[in-house]
């Protein structure tokens, strides 16, 4: 059994070369008809993301005249809106208006009370713009007299605070139980990103603190990379610098099992009722839709703004992977709560904050007729969306499928500079990997049987 899984890690350093996802089983999707020509490194993520007719409408009328918008199942684009004049204005654009009480400004404001409340782990708010509500949910972690405290701010915004309570809990996806593991849990590979000279892997914030080092195999032999910068909480992203400084070949592909992947041919926002898809180290590739933008989550660990909110499954050790459609990047796991068996709640850092605040750019495959613009928001009218065009899972770099979520290295710095000379302070650096290895190793003689 202990030959098979290391065969299992063996294919998944072949996979991990494509920045992608190690997926449980042989997932194959719908392939669009036509392939981009070879991948090119450095589309940028524009200051003005593509959007669709909505968002441009709710920009241009403002927030006092309108409360969000969406894509209904049929994909033409609805506006909520205050007034009748703003309202004929959304008909005049060929978008559907919807007359609501409250404006995205009463909207914000009633999450800007409950952010000044006392904080409540296991808590979560969203703008449902379809319902004109903020809704609150609280999971089983949440106590009586914490969520009877929360429901009384609610009350005293107003009536369009939704107060619900959910099942399971609101967490971070990261364990440590299946194989492609660190000695505190797992995590995901989400895009190939490049700042011009060295290439980094976006993946979740919360995998680990700078420093961090992520290994490919259960007997800490592959290091593929190290964190340097991200941001958790408040924001949920982080980079991971490959060692050998480049992604390699297949950088543009995510994997989505069966030895296929999907090529990345741009980034944007995403809509509200958009079909998207979302591919994990641990559950796969699974479809859901977008139900809400700019959702705040009380994870134990801190308290997470601005994430995307969808009915997609997942599971430990998804997070980091990419949220996807068409071929365009959207998001990154964060946390949620629920399973791929009874369903779920999982939220998702945009992707295009991560790369502005980041200063880095998105490595994408070539557009047909050779454009590298980023691509356009796909419809969300798509019934049977695509996640994107096919392409062969190929690469020769390992990639950083999982994180090491604990460096043991940065536990006793100190030891790093007690030498008085170059080979006592060569001879520290050993003996520390050396420990640092066999923890690991003994972590996974214990788990894999």
């Amino acid at each position: 059994m202990r030959h098979a899984r290391r065969r299992v890690v063996r294919r998944v350093t072949r996979l991990a070369a494509v920045g992608g996802l190690l997926l449980g089983g042989a997932m194959v999707t719908r392939a669009v008809a036509s392939e981009p020509p070879d991948p090119t490194i450095g589309v940028p993520y524009s200051a003005q993301p593509a959007t669709g007719m909505g968002t441009d409408l709710v920009s241009r009328l403002g927030t006092s005249r309108t409360a969000g918008s969406w894509v209904d199942s049929a994909g033409r684009p609805v506006v909520a809106v205050t007034d009748e004049k703003a309202a004929d204005e959304v008909e005049r654009a060929g978008a559907q208006a919807k007359m609501v009480r409250h404006s995205m400004s009463d909207l914000k404001s009633a999450t800007a009370t409950l952010r000044s409340a006392p904080r409540v782990p296991g808590t979560a708010w969203a703008l449902d713009y379809k319902s004109n509500e903020v809704v609150v949910r609280g999971d089983s972690t949440v106590s009586a007299s914490d969520w009877s405290r929360l429901t009384e701010v609610a009350e005293g915004i107003g009536g369009f605070v939704r107060m619900e309570r959910t099942e399971g809990t609101f967490t971070t996806r990261i364990n440590g139980a299946e194989p492609i593991l660190s000695t505190a849990g797992r995590c995901s590979a989400g895009f190939n990103v490049t700042d011009g000279k060295t290439d980094f892997i976006l993946t979740a914030g919360h995998c680990g603190p700078d420093g961090s080092v992520w290994f490919a195999d259960d007997r800490g032999r592959e290091q593929v990379g190290t964190s340097l910068r991200g941001s958790f909480p408040g924001d949920d992203y982080s980079l991971v610098k490959y060692d050998s400084g480049r992604a390699g070949e297949g950088a543009d592909v995510v994997a989505v099992g069966g030895g296929k992947g999907v090529r990345i041919t741009g980034v944007a926002d995403p809509e509200v009722g958009q079909k998207i898809f979302r591919s994990g180290s641990t559950s796969g590739l699974r479809q859901g839709e977008v139900t809400a933008l700019n959702a705040t989550v009380n994870y134990p660990e801190g308290t997470v703004t601005g994430l995307i909110e969808t009915n997609v499954c997942a599971e430990p050790g998804d997070s980091g992977g990419p949220m996807f459609a068409d071929g365009v990047a959207l998001g990154l796991t964060s946390g949620g709560s629920g399973d791929c068996a009874a369903g779920g709640t999982t939220f998702f850092q945009p992707v295009t904050k991560a790369l502005t605040e980041l200063g880095v750019k998105l490595i994408v495959a070539k557009q047909a007729g050779g454009g590298t613009g980023a691509s356009p928001a796909p419809s969300a009218s798509q019934g049977a969306a695509s996640p994107g065009s096919s392409a062969p899972v190929t690469g020769e770099d390992v990639s950083g499928l999982l994180t090491r979520l604990t460096d043991p290295r940065n536990v006793g710095p100190g030891l790093l500079v007690i030498a008085g000379s170059l080979v006592a302070l060569v001879a520290t650096r050993w003996i520390r990997a050396e420990q640092d290895r066999k923890a690991y190793r003994q972590y996974y003689s214990a788990t894999w049987g």
